[in-house]
Formats: structure tokens, C-alpha cells, sequence
């Protein structure tokens, strides 16, 4: 049987290394011209030999060779791999599922070091936030290893920027594009630079890479928000967003290896994502709930929401590999920021008719369309109610320092390694919110018609007056906000919650011929502090509470390869995850017989994993594989109504966080790639990749029914029990073509009651069409296409029935055009 190394060189440092032996030209820093081979079954390539090099069970997207990963959001090229789906928020991929687990169960990382969440309530991280240009590869890790963090149960997303030492010499790339919105009709410029350069005969390299796109688009949307009465409907909405993104990011990667065994790095990511969103709303609320086709009487009011927030990342890395001896030593040191500011806004500008309108209803369930009388889209007849003010900052700070320590061993004719090592890291979540509520504006004129600025334009029938935010945040200033300070809400969503983690681990690795055989066992201690306030009937309290959690958490892997192309691979991993910030955040409001709270006590989720698969390789860029998952979560995390319940008898509502006993999540993965090299011309250029997983999950939550606790099953939400990716390309010399399509099959958005499924929201099964193309001009220079959903796919949830709207929005095609030039 073949022996194979237990630790290989990844093979872009192989490639690398050869063509520096080969070529030494290349090794210096004067650039040389030369044809810059690329292509999406190079990126291919490099990945699955990543995969197949790995002691665990990965999956990996890499770039292209000058710098391009296959799509431009990082989330969206994650979304091509097996087990992995995307939530996308507002048609843009944004959070990452790995196998059936949503976002807040998943880990994102930057060089091994834990990238936090700007956002208040989350742990998931948004990668819609990283750009692409940036991303020299991304490693979803599916099973973990003794000497990585546990905190993830689904998987952990490993972010690798641009390094000097995947190149042999000087590299230059720069991209200039624009993309166009058929929605709106609106256009948006993006452009990305690249460089990379070794000194010191090679030892030291620099690279950097900055990255720029802004994206002007919208959305329309009607939604009932799940407001129904058995089929007779209470109320819905229609909504136009018209939104402005800029994504602007920065990597710089200083790499200095002196001799064999010997690295320093430090590493550096900083990213800025704003979000302008302007939001015109049409609210309808019926005086007696009503089926599709009839006419009663309704209230209408038209609402405003004009925010611009902005999301910032930062993160370094410093770390060292020393040789000492027969040992190695590995240290480093991390320290990440996330932080979401949302200054001085409209959070919502009502106007009310004076009057109900008769003869109101709407055509369908699904896609409710309204039926009213003209008047009712007349400026004259609306006037201010209120106006609500609201400013945040949500910031995410995390620092780690982790030490390893290996050295091989040879015992009665085995080799092997011996690992072990320790982490401690620190985390703190604050959350400071002010909202002020303006009903009194004096001598103002209150009318619409003051405020409107033109029309709003709706695809479903007349929408009426868009309302401006300008004189409407002038109004604001003529005022003093500090008379209109709205107490509780400024107070309940304040709050700070420390998290300190400290493990270590022992792993020992064991080659027996072609088996490579990994065991070992952590242990993480986390302990909580969460600070917030609680008010009951206007009365406000601190609140303070703490929690200390210690974690055994063994593990083994085993990789066998029965022939050169073929391996087996199995694993059993035990993870464990904080529930989401949210959820245990401390404050509580108490209004009469109505609760809502969270739970600082709830237990971390605890998963044990089993993960059984088979590979082989179909030489280059070809892979076909298979894998078995299965997952024990204990204290499943939930929201439920426990009024009418212990110290919660005498109310109608009381709203919290609870832990459920145990949740499941099995399934398969299936996945095929392959070059096809080997057919006749012209066939020969022909690239095509497959992958399917099938999930399935259960879980038991339980809610208040008139007093009594009511049980029943549930899907894990965000689970989906089929993903589908298929990618078919033709690669010519000059030129390129690739045609994608992703599916994932209806899957629970939302709890709605613990106590009634007819309750929930799903969301409804969604495929996404995309195709791209590229035309090499020159050696350098190449041109850029790209169509995105070109089915124009809506987002729709439903609720109780498949035909009960609770939101459908559409957001129309997206085409971008780039020129890419590229030296080395």
C-alpha cells in the first residue's frame, strides 16, 4: 500500500516551489511577463487537492490563479459546495448553513482566529461583508479536530487572504467593473487591486489587496407578516425598498521564513459594508378579518424608514513556527472588532387617514393584491401620527492567544505525533440603543401632502404618495429630541455580556501504513457575566447574571487509503455553542399580564457528531464522493410562551428563551467534478461539477396552550432537506463559460408558537440561475460577464398553508460587467 506524509505541503506551495526550481527568474522581484494560466478547473484543482491533503473532513473554494474567487459575494461562492446552502437577504447571499444548521450554529474565522458579529442579536457572521477579491480560499471545516475550537456544531468557514508565497515572484492584478440592477434601472461601479511580492531571496513577502464595489438596487415586497384568521386575513403590507450597499475592504499579509521550520506572519483584514435603505410602506388593517374577494372597511397608513448603517470587521493575526529540536513549536496571537453604528435615523415616520375607506379587500392569499378605492392613495386625506428617532451601536470585540506544541514519535516501528496546547480568548458584546418617539410638532404642517415626493413605483397596482425623509428629519431638528426620549426602549435593548473561553487539548496522530489515525481530548470552561436592565410597569432594575460551563470533548478521526485515488474517511467530534446573544440577553419588559425576557441561563447547545465517507480522485479537477452525517444536539435552544405556567400563572403572554432536550440532524452528501480532458475535441473543454445533500432533523419544543404545556416536533430551523448545486463550463484557451444553478428545498424560517405549528413560517423552495463568462483580450487582459438570477427567483414565506402569504418580494436580475488585467 502507498505510503503517504502525515503532514503534505498543500499544493499551491508545491506548485510554487517547482517553478521557482524550474524557472529561478520567477523567484525575483522584477516581473515577468508570462500567460497566466487560470480557469475554473484550476481553482477546482487546487481545492480538491486541499481537501484530499486535510486530516479532517473540508470542503474548499479556491481562486483562480490572478486573484478571483468564482462568485463576488464570499457567501455565495460558499454556497456552491456540498452541505452548504446561503440565507440571502434581500436577494444577496449573506449567512452560511452547513448541513442543515443555521448560521448561529456555524463559526467564521480569519486565519484560525474567530471573526466576531456586528450585529446585535447574532452570533452568525455576515460574509456578504468580506469582498471576494480579497479571498484567497475558504475551508469549511465539517468535522473539528481536538486542537481546533469547538464552537461551531454545522462547521467552521476558515477565511485565507492573499499571501506573497502562493506565487513564485511579483504579482500585479487590478479589476475595473460596473453592474446594473433591472429592478431599479440603476447602475453601480466596483473595482478591486491586488499585489503580492517576495524579498530577501525569498524569504520575506508582502501582499496586500483593496477591494471597492458599491451596489445601488431594490426590492418590492407584500407581506402579511402571518396575520391570518384561519383563511380570512387581519391586515398586510406593501413594501418598496430602494437600497445602496458599499462594501469596501483591506488585506495586508507580511509572511518572513528565514529557514526550514522557521515562519513569522502577521496578517491584517479590515472590511466596511454600509447599508442605505430607504423603505416606503403601505400598511392595510381590515376593521373584521376578510377572505380574498370580498370588500369591508380597512385603515390605511403609510409609513417611512430611512436608516444608513454601517458594519465594520478588523482583525490581526501575529503568530510564529519555530523548530526546537525535535519539537515545534507554533504560537499566536489574535484581536478582532466587529461593530454595526447606526447614527441618527428614521426608524418609522406614520402617517393615518382620517378616515377608514370602504370597499377595501384583496385578490389573493399568496400574493395578496389590493382592491380599494382611488382616494385612498390621496395625499389630502393622510396626516402625521408620530415619528420615531432611533440611534445604535453594537460592538463585538475578541482576543485570543493560543500556544502548540507538537513532535513527532516513533514507537515499536509506528510513527506518529504528539500535539498539545491551550487557548484562552475573551469576549465582549455591548449593545447601546436610544429611540425617541416625536408626537407633538406644534404649529407644523402635518398633512402628507407636505412630505410627498412624486410616486412610488409598485409592479402590483398603484402604491400612491412615496413619502420624502428630508422634511420629515428637518421637522425632527426643530424639535428637542430630549423631551421625546422613549425610556424603555432606550433602556431594555442596552446591555453587555462577557464571555471567557479556556481550553486545552492533547491529540495524538498514529500512521499505520495507509491508515492515519487521529484521537484526542479537550476541554473548554466558558463562563458568562451579562449585565442589562429590566423594567416592570415603567419601573427599571438592574440585572445582573452569570454562568460557569466545563466541557469534555473527545474526538477521533480516521482517514484509510485504499489506493492511491481512494480514501475513506470517518470521524466522531463533539462540539458545543453558546446560544445566540439574544437570546441570553438579560433584560426583561414587564407591561400588566404581558412578558417578554431573556434567558442568561440558558445552556450552551452540546452536539456529538458521526461522519462516515468515501472519496476518490478522477484526476485533474475531478473528484466523486460521498458522506454520511448524523448529529446528537442536546439543549436545543427555543423561543416559547410559558403565561399561565409557574411564576408566569396569571399572564397572557410571557415570552423567553428555553432549552428543548435533544434535536437530530442526519443526512448524505453526494458530490461529483470532473475536467473532461479526456473526450475528443471540441468536448474536451467541457467542466462540469454536481453536488446533492439530503438532510433530515428533528426537535421537540414545547409552549403554553391555555395553561397547559403543549410538546411537539420540529424541523431545525434554516434546515432544508435538499441542496442541489450543478455548474456546467467550457474552457477554451481565450475564452470561458459557466452555467450555475443552486437549489434548497422549503425549510422552517421561524417558530411562530411554541404551542401551534400553524404558527411558523417557512420558507418556500428557491432555485437561482446564474451564468458568467470570460475573453481573454490580451495575455493580461481579460473581460468580464456575469448574469445573476436570471429566473428572477422571489423570496416567499409562508405560513400554516403553502398559499398563506407572510412575505413574497421580488429583486430582478443583476448584470455586471468587469475588465480583470493580471501579471506575474
Amino acid at each position: 500500500m502507498p505510503q503517504f506524509p502525515k503532514r503534505p505541503r498543500t499544493p499551491h506551495t508545491l506548485i510554487a516551489l517547482a517553478a521557482a526550481a524550474a524557472f529561478p527568474a520567477f523567484a525575483q522581484t522584477t516581473p515577468v511577463e508570462t500567460i497566466v494560466i487560470t480557469g475554473q478547473s484550476l481553482a477546482t484543482d487546487r481545492a480538491l487537492k486541499d481537501q484530499a491533503a486535510a486530516d479532517n473532513v473540508v470542503s474548499v473554494v479556491r481562486d483562480d490563479g490572478i486573484g478571483r474567487l468564482p462568485d463576488k459575494n464570499t457567501a455565495e461562492a460558499l454556497q456552491r459546495l456540498p452541505g452548504v446552502s446561503i440565507e440571502r437577504d434581500q436577494g444577496e447571499g449573506r449567512y452560511v448553513r452547513i448541513r442543515g444548521l443555521g448560521p448561529d450554529l456555524n463559526s467564521v474565522t480569519f486565519d484560525g482566529s474567530l471573526l466576531p458579529s456586528p450585529e446585535r442579536d447574532r452570533r452568525a457572521v455576515m460574509l456578504d461583508v468580506l469582498p471576494s477579491a480579497l479571498v484567497r480560499s475558504l475551508t469549511v471545516s465539517k468535522t473539528l479536530l481536538p486542537e481546533q475550537d469547538a464552537n461551531s456544531i454545522g462547521g467552521t468557514v476558515d477565511v485565507q487572504t492573499v499571501s506573497a508565497f502562493d506565487r513564485p515572484g511579483r504579482f500585479v492584478a487590478a479589476e475595473l467593473g460596473a453592474s446594473y440592477e433591472t429592478n431599479t434601472e440603476r447602475s453601480s461601479p466596483n473595482g478591486s487591486l491586488l499585489w503580492s511580492d517576495r524579498f530577501l531571496d525569498g524569504k520575506f513577502g508582502l501582499a496586500a489587496g483593496f477591494s471597492h464595489e458599491v451596489r445601488k438596487f431594490g426590492s418590492d415586497n407584500v407581506e402579511t407578516g402571518g396575520a391570518w384568521d384561519g383563511d380570512a386575513l387581519e391586515e398586510f403590507q406593501r413594501r418598496d425598498y430602494r437600497i445602496t450597499r458599499e462594501r469596501s475592504g483591506l488585506a495586508l499579509n507580511a509572511e518572513y521564513r528565514p529557514e526550514a521550520g522557521t515562519e513569522y506572519h502577521a496578517r491584517y483584514l479590515h472590511s466596511r459594508f454600509s447599508d442605505d435603505e430607504q423603505r416606503q410602506a403601505h400598511v392595510i388593517e381590515f376593521d373584521d378579518a376578510q377572505t380574498p374577494g370580498t370588500l369591508g372597511e380597512a385603515e390605511s397608513t403609510r409609513e417611512l424608514k430611512d436608516r444608513k448603517e454601517t458594519q465594520t470587521i478588523r482583525s490581526l493575526v501575529l503568530g510564529t513556527t519555530q523548530a526546537l529540536g525535535d519539537w515545534k513549536l507554533k504560537a499566536e496571537a489574535g484581536s478582532s472588532r466587529s461593530q454595526e453604528d447606526t447614527p441618527l435615523h428614521i426608524a418609522k415616520a406614520k402617517f393615518e387617514a382620517d378616515e377608514a375607506f370602504d370597499g377595501v379587500g384583496y385578490s389573493s392569499r399568496s400574493r395578496p393584491r389590493l382592491v380599494a378605492p382611488a382616494a385612498i392613495d390621496d395625499a389630502s386625506l393622510y396626516a402625521l401620527d408620530k415619528i420615531e428617532f432611533e440611534k445604535s451601536l453594537v460592538q463585538d470585540r475578541e482576543h485570543n492567544l493560543r500556544l502548540d506544541l507538537s513532535r513527532p514519535f516513533e514507537l515499536a516501528g509506528v510513527d506518529g505525533e504528539l500535539k498539545f496546547g491551550a487557548k484562552t480568548s475573551r469576549r465582549k458584546k455591548t449593545s447601546a440603543q436610544t429611540t425617541w418617539v416625536v408626537d407633538d410638532f406644534g404649529s407644523a404642517d402635518t398633512g402628507l401632502a407636505a412630505y410627498a415626493s412624486g410616486s412610488v413605483d409598485y409592479p402590483w397596482g398603484t402604491f400612491g404618495p412615496r413619502i420624502a425623509a428630508g422634511p420629515l428629519n428637518a421637522l425632527g431638528r426643530s424639535v428637542n429630541l430630549g423631551d421625546f426620549v422613549d425610556d424603555e426602549e432606550s433602556t431594555v435593548n442596552d446591555y453587555r455580556i462577557d464571555e471567557r473561553v479556556d481550553a486545552a487539548y492533547l491529540q495524538s496522530t498514529i500512521d499505520l501504513g495507509a491508515t492515519h489515525l487521529i484521537a484526542g481530548l479537550r476541554h473548554e470552561r466558558t463562563r458568562l457575566d451579562a449585565a442589562g436592565t429590566g423594567v416592570t410597569d415603567g419601573v427599571f432594575e438592574p440585572i445582573r447574571a452569570r454562568r460557569d460551563d466545563h466541557h469534555w470533548l473527545p474526538g477521533l478521526h480516521l482517514r484509510h487509503d485504499l489506493d492511491a485515488r481512494t480514501t475513506l474517511r470517518a470521524a466522531w467530534s463533539n462540539s458545543v455553542v453558546r446560544p445566540a446573544f439574544g437570546q441570553i440577553a438579560p433584560g426583561y419588559v414587564i407591561d400588566g399580564d404581558e412578558a417578554s425576557f431573556g434567558n442568561p441561563q440558558l445552556k450552551p447547545l452540546r452536539s456529538a457528531n458521526l461522519d462516515l465517507g468515501i472519496e476518490r480522485s478522477l484526476g485533474y479537477a475531478g473528484v466523486a464522493s460521498a458522506y454520511v452525517f448524523h448529529k446528537r444536539i442536546r439543549d436545543f435552544s427555543y423561543q416559547t410562551d410559558v403565561a399561565g405556567t409557574g411564576a408566569w400563572a396569571d399572564f397572557d403572554e410571557a415570552v423567553t428563551w428555553a432549552n428543548g432536550d435533544t434535536a437530530r440532524v442526519s443526512g448524505i452528501e453526494l458530490a461529483y467534478s470532473k475536467a473532461l480532458r479526456e473526450l475528443p475535441a471540441p468536448w474536451n473543454g467541457l467542466v462540469v461539477g454536481a453536488n446533492a445533500t439530503f438532510s433530515t432533523s428533528s426537535a421537540k419544543i414545547a409552549g403554553a396552550d391555555g395553561g397547559t404545556t403543549v410538546a411537539r416536533d420540529i424541523p431545525l430551523p434554516s434546515q432544508s432537506k435538499r441542496v442541489f448545486n450543478f455548474v456546467v463550463g467550457y474552457e477554451a484557451a481565450d475564452w470561458s463559460l459557466r452555467l450555475a444553478a443552486n437549489y434548497k428545498s422549503r425549510y422552517l424560517l421561524e417558530v411562530g408558537n411554541a404551542a401551534d405549528a400553524g404558527q411558523d413560517l417557512y420558507v418556500k423552495a428557491q432555485t437561482q440561475w446564474d451564468l458568467s463568462a470570460r475573453y481573454s483580450l490580451t495575455k493580461q487582459l481579460s473581460l468580464g460577464l456575469e448574469a445573476l438570477n436570471l429566473s428572477d427567483q422571489p423570496y416567499e414565506v409562508t405560513t400554516g398553508r403553502t398559499d398563506r402569504n407572510a412575505q413574497y418580494e421580488t429583486y430582478g436580475r443583476t448584470v455586471r460587467v468587469n475588465l480583470k488585467w493580471a501579471m506575474q
